[in-house]
C-alpha cells in the first residue's frame, strides 16, 4: 500500500466499490448491510432535491426537482446487464422502491435501486429516489455508531463548523471536478430534511414537531440561503453557521448537530463514492486496506429484518466456534437483532480484543443453537482459493477476492505454490471482487505484463495525474483466462483491463461494474473522523475511461442472472463441464454447476496449442508501489 502525504493529511488510495459503506465490516466490521428498520408512517413529507447548476462555481441559486413523499425512495446494489428502458418495468421498480422505503429497510431499498439504475440508466426517478435512500441510509448508520454519537456529546457549535470548513478545504484542493458551493449548501438543507422526518434523529435530539412547522422551517433555510451570495467555501460555512442558529432556535437542538447534517449531506452531494466517515468508520477502512480488524471473521447480510451468515473466513473465531454460511444470528449476548436495525445488530457483534460474545443462531427446519466466540484479530485473505484444476494439464485457478496492502505478498506466494504444482495454464477469478488499492491493482497487473501501460489517471488537480506502467521484470508468461461480473469493480477493472487491452489473456463472463474513479481517504483531525473523497478517474491503456461502462468481456457468459423484474433477455446456453477426475481436489471450486468458470476451462483449454514459454523471475520484493511514465 502506498499512503501518499496531502496537506499534512495521509490519505490512502482506494478504488473499491464500496469501502467502508455499503459494504463495510461488522462481527469486527465485516458486514454487508441490507436490513430492515421501523415501519414508516403512511402520511409523508415531500422533498425538493437541489438541482446542480450548470455553473459549477456559480453563487446563482440552483432549481429544484420534487421528489414526491417518503413512500417513494431510493438505493445502492448491482445488476448484471443493461437493458434499454422499458418504462412500464420502470414503474414496476419505483413501486417495489416504495415498499422498501415505507417498510424504511433502506439498505434494501438502496440495493434494489442502484441495481435499477443499472438495469434503467435514463430514469430520473430512480436516480431521485436513490438520492433520497442514500441519505436515509447514511443518516441511521451514524445515529447506529457509538463513535458518531459520543462524537455529538463532546462537540461544541465551533468545532462542528471547524470540521465543516475542513471537508471544504479537502473538496476544494482535491475533489475530481470544480465544486459547486450552493448545490453543497443546498444538498445540506434536503440532507436536513431528512433529518427532520426520521425516528432515529428525531428521539435522540428530543424533537416533537409537527410535520408542517418543519416544512416551514426548511422553506425558511431555503430562502435565507437563495437571498446570500455561496460563490466559495467560506460563503458555504457562513450560510450553514445561519441556518445551524436558525433551526437550534426553533427546535431547541444543538446547533452542532445541525451542521453534521450539513456536512454529511454535502459530502453525499458530490458522487455516489464520497461520503463523511465517523470515527469507527475510518477505522473500519484502514483495517480493510490492511486486510485485518478485531472480531469474529463472518461476512454478514441483512434481509428481510435477519442477519445471515454469508461467509465465514478461514482460520477466523467464527470458524473455530463452529459458524457456518447460510446460519441466521438470531440474538447477541440475549439481545434479539430482529428488532435492531442493521448497524444496531452489527454493533452488537464489536468489542475488544480477548472478549467473548454469546449468538444464538439459526438455519430454516433446524433448532437454534448458542454459539460462544472470543473476539480476535482475523486476518483477511485476499486470495481464498489457489489450486490445480487439472494437474494432467497444468490448469491452475486462483480467486482474488480483494486488492489490499497483503494482496501482492499474497498472490506471490499462490503462484510459486501453484508453479511448483505443475501450473502450466491460469485462470484468475475476479468475480465479486469490489476492488481496493489502485497501487495494488497496478503490481497485481505488473506481474503478468512485461511493458506498456497499465492504468491512468486524471484528476482536477495535477497531483492525481500518473500513468502507471508495467515492467519486464519478473513477469508470469503463463496462458491466461480472466473472470469478471457486473460485481468486479474499480481496481479489479483495472486488472481486466490491462490485461483485455494487451491482448495478454482471454475475459469471459460479464461487464463489470464501471465505477472509473479513485478516492482518497483523508482524516479530519479535529473530530477524528474521516472523508472518502473522489479525486481522479482512471482510464484503461488505449485511453478508455471505466466509468459506466466498465470492462466488455471477450466471451459473454450467463451465470445466473438476477433481473430487477422479471426480462425476456436469457442467460448464454452453455452445458456445465465436470471436472476431471484428477482434477486435485479443487475446494470452493464448482466446475460442474458454474458456466462462466466450465467456459473458461474449455477456452483454456482449446488454446493449448497457443501456449507460451512458462517463465518466471522471482521478484526481489514487491515492486515500487509508485509509477509515473
Amino acid at each position: 500500500m502506498q499512503l501518499r502525504r496531502f496537506a499534512a493529511v495521509w490519505t490512502a488510495l482506494l478504488i473499491a466499490l464500496s469501502i467502508g459503506d455499503a459494504s463495510a465490516a461488522s462481527a469486527g466490521r465485516w458486514f454487508r448491510p441490507s436490513g430492515a428498520a421501523a415501519k414508516q408512517e403512511a402520511a409523508s413529507p415531500s422533498f425538493l432535491l437541489p438541482k446542480r447548476n450548470a455553473s459549477p462555481g456559480s453563487g446563482r441559486a440552483d432549481g429544484a426537482t420534487r421528489l414526491g413523499p417518503l413512500s417513494d425512495l431510493p438505493a445502492e446494489g448491482t445488476a448484471q446487464v443493461r437493458i434499454s428502458p422499458r418504462w412500464h418495468e420502470v414503474d414496476e421498480v419505483l413501486a417495489r422502491g416504495r415498499q422498501l422505503e415505507a417498510e424504511r429497510r433502506w439498505a434494501e431499498a438502496l440495493s434494489h435501486y442502484e441495481d435499477a439504475i443499472r438495469a434503467y440508466p435514463g430514469s430520473p426517478s430512480l436516480q431521485q429516489r436513490y438520492a433520497v435512500a442514500r441519505q436515509y441510509f447514511d443518516l441511521n448508520r451514524r445515529y447506529a455508531d457509538r463513535s458518531f454519537c459520543s462524537q455529538l456529546v463532546e462537540m461544541g457549535f465551533a468545532g462542528a463548523l471547524d470540521a465543516y470548513a475542513a471537508i471544504l478545504l479537502k473538496i476544494q484542493t482535491f475533489y475530481v471536478d470544480e465544486p459547486n458551493w450552493r448545490y453543497l449548501v443546498d444538498h445540506g438543507t434536503f440532507a436536513l430534511h431528512v433529518a427532520l422526518t426520521e425516528p432515529a434523529f428525531l428521539k435522540r435530539h428530543r424533537i416533537a414537531a409537527p410535520t408542517g412547522e418543519i416544512t416551514d422551517c426548511i422553506d425558511q433555510l431555503k430562502r435565507l440561503t437563495a437571498a446570500r451570495s455561496v460563490a466559495n467555501r467560506h460563503q458555504a460555512r457562513e450560510a450553514v453557521a445561519e441556518a445551524a442558529a436558525v433551526v437550534s432556535q426553533r427546535f431547541g437542538i444543538s446547533p452542532s448537530a445541525v451542521v453534521m447534517e450539513y456536512l454529511a449531506g454535502a459530502c453525499n452531494a458530490l458522487d455516489p463514492y464520497s461520503a463523511f466517515l465517523t470515527p469507527d468508520q475510518l477505522q473500519d477502512v484502514y483495517g480493510q486496506i490492511e486486510g485485518n480488524f478485531v472480531g469474529l471473521g463472518v461476512e454478514l447480510k441483512a434481509q428481510d429484518g435477519l442477519l445471515t451468515i454469508v461467509r465465514v473466513i478461514s482460520g477466523s473465531p467464527a470458524e473455530k466456534a463452529g459458524l457456518r454460511a447460510g446460519e441466521q444470528i438470531v440474538s447477541v449476548d440475549g439481545q434479539d437483532t430482529r428488532s435492531l436495525s442493521a448497524d444496531e445488530a452489527a454493533n452488537l457483534l464489536q468489542g475488544a480484543e480477548g472478549s467473548t460474545v454469546v449468538l444464538t443462531v439459526s438455519r430454516p427446519g433446524e433448532t437454534p443453537r448458542e454459539v460462544s466466540a472470543v473476539r480476535r484479530r482475523v486476518e483477511v485473505p485476499s486470495i481464498d482459493v489457489a489450486t490445480m484444476l487439472d494437474r494432467e494439464e497444468g490448469i491452475a485457478y486462483l480467486r482474488l477476492t480483494c486488492f489490499q496492502k497483503t494482496t501482492c505478498y499474497d498472490l506471490d506466494r499462490a503462484l510459486w505454490k501453484l508453479h511448483a504444482e505443475g501450473m502450466r495454464r491460469l485462470i484468475i477469478d475476479l468475480r465479486g471482487n469490489p476492488g481496493g488499492l489502485l497501487t495494488t491493482s497496478v503490481e497485481a497487473a505488473d506481474r503478468f505484463l512485461d511493458r506498456g501501460v497499465i492504468v491512468s489517471t486524471r484528476g482536477r488537480s495535477t497531483q492525481e495525474d500518473f500513468t502507471y506502467v508495467a515492467h519486464a521484470e519478473g513477469t508470469w508468461r503463463v496462458p491466461l483466462v480472466v473472470l469478471i461480473d457486473g460485481n468486479s469493480a474499480s481496481a479489479a477493472e483495472i486488472f481486466a483491463g490491462a490485461i483485455a487491452d494487451h491482448q495478454r489473456g482471454l475475459v469471459i463472463g460479464q461487464r463489470s461494474y464501471g465505477k472509473g474513479s479513485v478516492q482518497g481517504i483523508f482524516t479530519i483531525e479535529t473530530i477524528s473522523a474521516g472523508l472518502r473523497l473522489t479525486t481522479a478517474k482512471f482510464y484503461s491503456p488505449k485511453g478508455r475511461p471505466y466509468a459506466n461502462q466498465g470492462v466488455e468481456p471477450h466471451q459473454v457468459v450467463q451465470a445466473t442472472l438476477k433481473p430487477v423484474v422479471p426480462s425476456p433477455v436469457a442467460a448464454a446456453e452453455l452445458t456445465p463441464l465436470t471436472p476431471p477426475a484428477n482434477q486435485g481436489g479443487a475446494t470452493g471450486v464448482d466446475c460442474e454447476n458454474d458456466p462462466v468458470l466450465a467456459a473458461a476451462l474449455r477456452s483454456i483449454r482449446q488454446g493449448a496449442d497457443l501456449r507460451q514459454n512458462i517463465t518466471a523471475e522471482r521478484r526481489p520484493g514487491v515492486v515500487a508501489a509508485t509509477r509515473n511514465a
